[in-house]
């Protein structure tokens, strides 16, 4: 942390390298929170530059707590920016891809098994596809929280800090989503597994 804080301190008085260092600590949460919310590796990476951009040029109002928090907080106004200029719903590709790498995935990021098997293989990449669908469905505020809290894996302050909402507002929100996404995966029971489905829904 006093780490971080000389970093972005140096980078405040003109140190390039300094900034660059904090660029390279943070810019995978940052595109995969922009990929996640507009489902768009070129979109992905046009948020992530923009945001650093905007981030190196609006240093100086940066006045102490969570860097990463400020800097997500950009990258989701950015996502919100590029939704409205559009005027577009992100598009969900056939097969899906590591915002990573680019290449498709192995494994489902939210539902993910170690002790995976082959043969579950394609089950998984189809059942992260369907979660990405179901996910692009939400309103933007909803799928905001969703993506920082249950893919981002931040809490609920840290959450309610880069959305600008209450964090009472985070947690309903986020319950509706979930809600909201459980309902849509329905659709595709059979990737499903048990434990994700509705009560009351079939079991096979």
């Amino acid at each position: 942390m006093a780490e971080e804080l000389e970093l972005i301190q140096n980078a405040k008085n003109g140190d390039l390298d300094a900034f660059n260092q904090l660029v390279l600590d943070y810019q995978q949460q940052v595109y995969n929170l922009a990929y996640r919310m507009m489902n768009d590796n070129m979109a992905a990476d046009d948020i992530t530059q923009n945001t650093f951009i905007n981030a190196y040029q609006h240093l100086s109002s940066f006045r102490g707590g969570s860097f990463r928090a400020w800097l997500l907080r950009i990258a989701t106004n950015q996502c919100y920016d590029e939704h409205r200029r559009h005027k577009r719903k992100p598009t969900s590709p056939l097969t899906p891809v590591d915002p990573e790498s680019g290449e498709e995935f192995d494994d489902p990021v939210w539902l993910t098994d170690d002790a995976e098997l082959p043969e579950d293989f394609v089950q998984s990449r189809e059942l992260e596809s369907a979660i990405q669908r179901c996910i692009d469905r939400l309103q933007e505020n909803f799928k905001a929280i969703l993506i920082l809290v249950d893919v981002q894996g931040l809490d609920y302050k840290e959450a309610s800090s880069i959305s600008d909402t209450p964090i009472g507002t985070v947690r309903s929100r986020l319950a509706r989503a979930r809600e909201r996404v459980q309902e849509c995966l329905q659709g595709f029971g059979e990737l499903l597994p048990a434990k994700y489905r509705l009560k009351g829904g079939s079991k096979q």
